[in-house]
């Protein structure tokens, strides 16, 4: 089931998908390289993998029309390794961490993306916008005026050649204007930054590669830690990634498959000399607004790759910066919420927390992962907080006025078990009390202790108590770790007292 797709996933917007998928591959390029610069390997080493992931991830993947290929949060996790034990580890780790996400995706790890509330969503995609944008401005920093000119120019010409008539229609404007502002370049003999300035492109196919290192323990003691560092954070980018995907084109995906897609993908690009990778969001929205939207998008962006990278690098390294500047920032643009800056003040300020959160932890550490960790952390923190704060107890007494029954309604847990015991009255005398819990939920050792301590205390002052309508969970965590009831257990508790 891992590899089956339907034909219309293939075949059903052949134009679309391959005119997007050469538009991706131009993008891919330049970052390519530089997520290489930035782990300490060769550039070829990036450039292998975003070929070989992309199209591998084609076939196996479990969300048509994202793209996926080398990325700098995945790069900033290798520069130790490869600084300290060189290429051939990093590729026993890119395969480690392929069979650790195979792993992860049988145990069902994308259930953990329903934890993901939509704020921190919003401001994953909205830091990430910001990350795009700041990654471009040394291409905009330093330089003549020809390179505000060229991209203020490529942004015109992709904003507005979908509205020329007939044509804008039939092909991707960022494509037509990368091609437009090369000419230029070229014909007019301006000076500028190119493509082929980035760094050497390789000059032959990927071969089979098995890494070079001894196959014991100490091996794996040296790859594991970053194995798995690699394996949460790209199923991390690839899941929100994939989310994105989602909204974007009103579809839903398989995680549980793109999970292990993943993994076989990393696998594939460790054999072929490449470093492990991720979802891009970047590309997979340059892809989508170029109207890709099928497997052979993402396949197109990775054979394309490869094509132009190994036999038509003399005319890709004249393109210049400043058109995939140009493309990059309408993708920063297109990326950021800006539905969120109007609804602000209408959100709660809890959630605005969350989002701004989420944005300043990953702009600070550019790193997408503790942003999104900490986002999640914040909401379920704020989470908890408001649901404690609709426990809460009624009580009343019958007409002897010797027996007073507390109706207990809510969830009682950590956060709100300690307000639990402020709700009796423990200096008023009667014969008996009885908590009715029909209406009340407890779900940790904390609420049960909260239980321990009210029963406890009428009872010393000689109460009688009796527990009505548990539901059936909450009688189970009451029996097995409460002690009212327990005589011996109850000693321990009182210290012999």
């Amino acid at each position: 089931m891992l590899i089956y797709s339907s034909r219309k996933e293939w075949f059903g917007n052949i134009r679309g998908d391959l005119l997007a998928g050469v538009v991706v591959a131009l993008a891919l390029i330049p970052e390519a390289i530089a997520f290489s610069i930035i782990a300490g390997v060769d550039p070829k080493v990036g450039l292998y993998a975003s070929f070989c992931i992309s199209v591998v991830i084609a076939f196996v993947g479990g969300r048509t029309g994202m793209i996926t290929a080398a990325t700098g949060a995945m790069a900033l996790l290798m520069v130790t390794l490869v600084k300290e034990h060189g290429l051939e580890y990093l590729l026993a780790a890119t395969l480690l961490t392929g069979v650790l996400q195979i792993l992860l995706g049988y145990l069902k790890i994308a259930y953990l993306m329903s934890f993901v509330a939509r704020a921190v969503v919003i401001g994953f995609v909205n830091a990430l916008a910001i990350l795009i944008f700041m990654a471009q401005l040394p291409e905009l920093t330093n330089v003549t005026w020809h390179v505000y000119a060229l991209t203020a120019a490529g942004l015109g010409l992709i904003y507005l050649f979908p509205y020329v008539p007939k044509i804008g229609k039939l092909l991707p404007s960022p494509l037509v204007m990368i091609f437009v502002l090369t000419v230029v370049v070229l014909f007019m003999g301006i000076d500028v930054r190119t493509v082929g300035d980035m760094g050497e492109m390789p000059d032959t196919l990927p071969i089979f590669l098995w890494p070079d290192v001894p196959l014991n323990f100490e091996t794996l003691s040296i790859i594991f830690p970053y194995s798995a560092a690699l394996a949460i954070v790209g199923l991390l980018e690839s899941l929100m990634t994939a989310t994105i995907v989602d909204d974007l084109t009103d579809t839903k995906s398989d995680k549980h498959r793109e999970c292990k897609a993943q993994g076989v993908a990393n696998i594939a690009s460790g054999c072929l000399g490449g470093m492990a990778g991720c979802a891009m969001i970047g590309q997979s929205i340059i892809n989508i607004k170029s109207g890709g939207r099928g497997r052979l998008s993402t396949f197109a962006a990775g054979f394309f790759l490869l094509i132009m990278v190994v036999f038509l690098s003399d005319y890709l390294s004249i393109i210049p910066m400043a058109a995939l500047v140009a493309v990059m920032i309408m993708v920063a643009i297109g990326t950021f919420d800006w539905g969120y800056l109007k609804q602000m003040k209408t959100f709660p300020l809890s959630t605005n927390i969350v989002v701004v959160a989420t944005v300043i932890v990953v702009v600070a550490t550019h790193n997408l992962a503790y942003g999104v960790l900490t986002g999640v952390l914040l909401a379920s923190l704020f989470f908890a907080n408001k649901i404690s704060h609709f426990m809460y107890v009624n009580s009343s007494i019958d007409a002897s006025g010797e027996v007073r029954t507390y109706t207990v309604i809510g969830q009682i847990f950590f956060n709100s078990s300690d307000r639990f015991s402020d709700f009796f009255d423990f200096k008023e005398v009667v014969d008996k009390v009885v908590i009715d819990l029909s209406k009340a939920h407890f779900w940790d050792i904390s609420a049960v202790g909260a239980l321990d301590k009210t029963v406890i205390k009428f009872r010393r002052e000689g109460t009688e108590v009796e527990l009505i309508g548990q539901n059936e969970a909450t009688q189970t965590i009451i029996d097995r770790f409460g002690v009212h009831d327990k005589p011996e257990e109850l000693q321990n508790v009182l210290g012999g007292h």
